[in-house]
């Protein structure tokens, strides 16, 4: 049925007027919108586990739904995507597109570009240049072969070949490199920052491209002095942007920085116009409006009003219009276009000379730079992504009459197979090997008993932001022997890697300054605070501080901490509880959530070391933090029951009180005389899957006088090194373990509690197992502690000491009590 496109109406009256909704333009764009979201996210879905960007899910969305596939069905294509709403959609995308290029631009550092070096500029201008080259007799061919391609000037058709040939998709390779845990190693660094060179480069180029578009269309015959005056109408906007907006830009930044309390929301939206408005002028000039958007974001300052602006339009834009951007790519796609053998033939030409281009040009120019050969190789596969900035050069040209559908739909398959073979071709590349290291001290107790006792004390403390760095760093100094071995602190700060691309930028400024997470505070004085305490702590001459990113999908960050650990042969881990208390007792509780609570018990159960979970009420905050020269102002109590994890936290213990800032009180818990040689307690193995309702012991046949006798052995040498550091005291249980814990906890004498997580337990903290967890990752006397509603006012570490032995765990569901035999159950165990 012809429509006249002027004759379209918004909306429709209604079915029950007579109305058919789909023959209105709103309407129809609903049904559009919600077609291409429903079938690109379930394509996500089914892509996700080959770890696929999601820009490939949404092209093939659309192929799917245009005229290679279900638009083979007439009926359907002229109802669902007629011609006449083609341009209702495309304006949509567009304009979604438009500030997607402009969150490129303001995520985009140019002063981060430029600090990049001799290697980055030399991979990247390999990168583009071999390409480029190769796209001339790319074009060449396909000028002689295809239908019609000889119609466009040759400049156009060659510029567009070599930009389309060239380019590398930097957002696309980020994702990549994220997912493969590659950002913040060497070759992913150095992948960024080419990456961000030939992003620069790609725009200049394919301004070229549109200049020489403009001024030589095949039918009009257009003056190339068009061409002369386009680009030098866009180089004038783009110093007018960088000269005058720039500076006008850094005082919109400044108005609406932290130290002003109120953002006027005229900032926001005169911003946000001015998007469009730079879209519209370089449109005007006769360059994409896309350029005006890109440089627009060049001018915004990195910082806090840039991070405003991309929370306030970044989902919208890059889960709504984006989308429909990618996907119209694909509805205009026409796979029936490439027939016979000649095309296909064409098509492994073109993808066989872009992927050898790239990926033979940045091996040979890192190998120049002395790159191991894996790793150049795993660079030029890298570089060799597609994607984003390809779609965006391809789409132009189709607009302006370069390329026609076939060359089109080549190209498209070529990006689409480029960026699909990028994951599995580095996995298979880049498989490191991690080995272990011999003489590695996997917890605090062999580095004690190690012959030269001054070995160096290796910690990977990890942190969620700048609320966990004073307890952090007060927990560290105050373990911080003053006597003894050197302490190198690795800080790992855990960032969560989501959808949302703005997570990338947090790479580039952990490249920057190790600690990401400055330009995120809102609040000036923790900044200072936090720059200020780790350029001290990190100048003193007995502490290296050595700054470390994980970015990672929560399900695998534990993978991260693990690696890490493994790999700078670390003595402890210390991890944040995913709960943080402020003020008094239960008060102002944060909860990270669930899935930060599972990261933990993912690491607790890998780790290669001991680990320490620090649950912090404020511990640092209350006093200053301890140093040689300072009196006490650290207390901390250890609480011993017994068994292996209780005697890492006695070894800490021991480390704190050679500190003369710190005050250490051990208090060891004793059974009542005659029940320790007589009693023993038999636990009953829960049922499989109850994990989080009981605590778990080690499954592990241990000697229980083994046990005292080792128990006897760490509280002499302790007694005997710490004599006049520590005090000392014993407690004979009582019937109420639990109060008398709570009892130590509530009483405000100590800053922070050390306990054991006591995974093989001492007969009175195994008669705990009864007890209704709330956190049974901590083990029964520091979930005691932790727990909510109990008023504890200590802030409290649980110890868990690495052993293979104790690897495996069981949950304990019940306490059989006396008159129990062993025969009458085969899921029990006896401590």
């Amino acid at each position: 049925m012809p429509f006249n496109i002027t004759s379209i109406k918004t909306s429709s009256n209604g079915v029950w007027q007579g109305d058919n909704p789909l023959d209105f333009a709103f309407p129809l764009l609903i049904i559009q919108t919600t077609l291409i979201l429903v079938v690109t996210r379930f394509l996500a879905f089914l892509l996700k586990p080959l770890r696929q960007p999601k820009v490939i899910a949404e092209i093939v969305g659309g192929i799917l739904l245009g005229p290679s596939t279900l638009g083979r069905n007439k009926h359907y294509l002229h109802r669902i995507f007629p011609s006449w709403s083609t341009p209702v959609l495309e304006s949509v995308a567009s304009i979604g597109l438009l500030f997607f290029l402009f969150l490129v631009g303001l995520e985009l550092d140019l002063s981060s570009i430029r600090r990049s070096g001799r290697r980055a500029f030399g991979i990247a201008a390999a990168g583009i240049s071999l390409p480029f080259i190769c796209g001339i007799g790319v074009a060449y061919v396909l000028r002689k072969t295809v239908d019609g391609a000889d119609k466009v000037g040759y400049g156009q058709f060659l510029v567009f070949m070599g930009v389309a040939l060239s380019i590398t998709a930097f957002p696309v390779l980020a994702r990549i490199l994220a997912e493969l845990k590659l950002l913040t190693t060497q070759v992913g660094e150095t992948a960024m920052a080419a990456a961000a060179f030939n992003d620069v480069a790609a725009w200049i180029l394919l301004a070229l491209a549109v200049a020489l578009a403009s001024g030589g269309d095949s039918g009009n015959h257009k003056s190339p002095l068009i061409s002369i005056w386009v680009l030098l109408s866009g180089a004038a906007f783009v110093a007018f942007m960088l000269i005058a907006i720039r500076p006008a830009m850094k005082w919109v930044a400044h108005r609406c920085s932290p130290q002003h309390d109120v953002v006027d929301e005229a900032y926001i939206c005169l911003t946000l116009a001015g998007v469009l408005v730079s879209g519209f002028i370089t449109d005007l000039i006769g360059i994409h409006a896309i350029f005006g958007a890109f440089v627009f974001g060049l001018t915004i300052p990195k910082g806090e009003f840039a991070d405003r602006l991309i929370e306030r339009i970044e989902d919208f834009v890059t889960g709504l219009l984006l989308p429909l951007y990618f996907a119209s790519s694909g509805l205009k796609t026409d796979v029936a276009k490439i027939s016979g053998a000649r095309a296909w033939g064409l098509l492994v030409l073109v993808i066989s000379t872009a992927c050898a281009g790239k990926i033979l040009g940045t091996f040979v120019v890192a190998m120049m730079f002395l790159i191991p050969p894996r790793e150049s190789l795993t660079l030029g596969v890298l570089m060799n992504t597609k994607g984003l900035v390809e779609l965006i050069v391809l789409n132009i040209g189709r607009e302006k009459k370069v390329l026609n559908d076939e060359t089109f739909a080549i190209l498209v398959l070529m990006a689409l197979f480029t960026t699909f073979i990028t994951v599995p071709t580095v996995m298979a590349i880049n498989k490191p090997t991690r080995g272990n290291s011999t003489r590695t001290h996997r917890k605090l107790r062999d580095l004690t008993s190690s012959p030269d006792y001054n070995d160096e004390l290796r910690v990977l403390a990890c942190v969620h932001g700048p609320a966990n760095v004073p307890s952090l760093i007060t927990l560290i100094e105050s373990t911080r022997s003053t006597k003894k071995s050197l302490l190198k602190l690795f800080v790992m700060h855990l960032v969560e890697l989501t959808e949302r691309s703005s997570s990338i930028i947090m790479v580039q400024r952990a490249r920057r300054n190790g600690f990401p997470f400055f330009n995120r505070i809102r609040r000036g004085d923790w900044h200072d605070r936090v720059a200020v305490s780790f350029q001290s702590y990190n100048q003193l001459g007995r502490v290296s501080v050595r700054p470390t990113t994980a970015i990672s999908a929560l399900s695998t960050m534990h993978q991260d901490i693990c690696h890490v650990a493994e790999d700078k042969r670390v003595t402890m881990i210390i991890l944040p509880f995913h709960k943080q208390w402020r003020g008094e007792g239960d008060e102002t509780e944060e909860n990270l959530g669930h899935d930060w609570r599972g990261v933990n018990q993912r690491v607790l159960k890998n780790a290669p070391c001991s680990v320490a979970l620090l649950v912090d009420r404020g511990f640092g905050t209350e006093v200053k933090t301890p140093g040689p020269t300072t009196s006490v102002a650290q207390r901390v109590c250890i609480i011993f029951f017994g068994g292996p994890d209780d005697r890492e936290a006695l070894e800490l213990g021991g480390r704190m009180a050679e500190h003369p800032a710190v005050n250490v009180t051990v208090i060891r818990f004793v059974e009542k005389e005659g029940k320790e040689s007589n009693g023993h307690v038999m636990l009953r193995l829960a049922p499989s899957g109850a994990s989080e309702q009981n605590y778990s012991f080690s499954t592990a046949k241990m000697n229980r006088e083994t046990e005292r006798e080792l128990d006897e052995t760490a509280i002499a040498e302790f007694q005997s090194k710490c004599d006049g550091m520590a005090e000392w005291s014993e407690k004979v249980a009582s019937n109420d373990i639990v109060e008398e814990v709570l009892a130590i906890g509530r009483s405000g004498e100590y800053h922070l509690i050390v306990v054991g997580k006591g995974r093989f337990p001492s007969t009175m903290v195994a008669g705990l197992a009864e007890l209704q967890p709330e956190h049974a990752e901590l083990g029964p006397v520091g979930d005691i502690l932790t727990a909510s509603g109990h008023g504890v006012v200590s802030s409290v570490l649980v110890i868990q000491q690495h052993d293979v032995a104790h690897v495996e765990e069981a949950p304990v569901s019940k306490v059989l009590h006396a008159g129990y035999t062993a025969d009458e159950s085969s899921t029990s165990v006896r401590v």
